[in-house]
């Protein structure tokens, strides 16, 4: 008996060391997950037709990790989302909040899901992992009928009986119209005159024209419209148009990976690698991995390809004749 009770007893200490183990395995990982994101719907129920808002709100630390958000389709289980409101940023030393508003709706009756959404968080060192909202059902009702009143019937079609002046204003309106627009012909054609040609203006060099696309292309505010991936689209068309022009050497046919390889040997553009790095591989993870990148990233695409036009101006180098004069 004292040999079995022994025998348990070291059994049960090999089996609580292992749990020990374990436990300080689990709370080493679980340790690594800095960003939380939660999510709350205002109603739980809603008639055919109505909306209902769903908050999402997620916490990070800048220094720490980085976070894609969730790729938010615009149908779900017969469910519609009406509108995407912008993501609002609020930070606060390094530990950033962002939060963004859906409004949903749906059109067919019963009990729906809303999905739980993943984001993908990227940690300044570690594995990265997901992070997602809860689920929520939602039931969409249909609108009471009253079967105790009977139905009316739908009345056909009345004729009105129409004459001429009841257009009067439609034909005195046309008149006037077609007598001023004479008018204006004959006193064009009257005061025409051979304008002089104007003289061009001095051309636009290869960093200003690139310059003044990527200007048009910020006051569009695509990105802030939800229209990320436009956005990303016209920013990589205009540096790869101008890589092409300034540094004689082809870029709108090439994939990421080739354009860098490229720019990694090429004797000028290698200067230029890192920024370049950085442009197109946020671009691609909006166009091709359904990724949204953050509102700073979007600022920093745009800030990083004006560096790159203004940095890489070729310097003019005067020749002998010029210097003396």
């Amino acid at each position: 008996m004292r040999k079995g009770n022994k025998s348990c007893l070291m059994k049960v200490g090999r089996l609580l060391g292992w749990c020990a183990v374990l436990l300080c395995m689990s709370m080493s990982v679980g340790a690594q997950n800095v960003a939380t994101v939660k999510a709350r719907i205002d109603a739980r129920k809603i008639a055919i037709g109505d909306q209902v808002r769903l908050f999402i709100e997620l916490k990070s630390d800048t220094t720490k990790e980085r976070i894609n958000w969730a790729a938010i389709p615009d149908t779900f289980n017969t469910l519609e989302v009406v509108e995407k409101g912008k993501i609002d940023t609020t930070l606060v030393g390094s530990n950033v909040t962002y939060k963004q508003r859906l409004l949903l709706t749906g059109f067919d009756s019963g009990l729906f899901q809303v999905p739980a959404f993943q984001f993908a968080v990227m940690p300044v060192s570690g594995n990265p992992y997901v992070v997602q909202t809860d689920s929520f059902p939602l039931l969409v009702q249909t609108v009471a009928v009253d079967t105790t009143k009977a139905f009316r019937p739908i009345k056909g079609i009345m004729e009105v009986e129409a004459s001429w002046t009841d257009y009067i204003e439609y034909i005195i309106g046309g008149i006037v119209v077609a007598l001023l627009a004479g008018v204006l012909v004959w006193y064009v054609l009257k005061r025409k005159k051979e304008k002089p040609p104007v003289p061009e203006g001095p051309k636009e060099t290869i960093q200003e024209y690139s310059l003044r696309l990527l200007n048009e292309l910020d006051e569009k505010q695509l990105w802030q419209k939800q229209k990320v991936k436009e956005y990303y689209i016209e920013l990589t068309d205009i540096v790869r148009d101008y890589i092409e022009a300034r540094f004689d050497t082809a870029a709108m046919e090439l994939t990421t990976d080739e354009l860098l390889h490229k720019a990694k040997i090429h004797k000028e553009l290698r200067r230029y690698y890192d920024l370049l790095s950085v442009i197109l591989t946020t671009a691609d993870l909006a166009k091709f991995a359904k990724a949204e990148p953050l509102p700073e990233e979007h600022m920093d695409a745009m800030e990083k390809s004006v560096k790159l036009i203004v940095d890489s101006k070729p310097v003019i180098v005067p020749t002998s004749i010029e210097k003396e004069l």
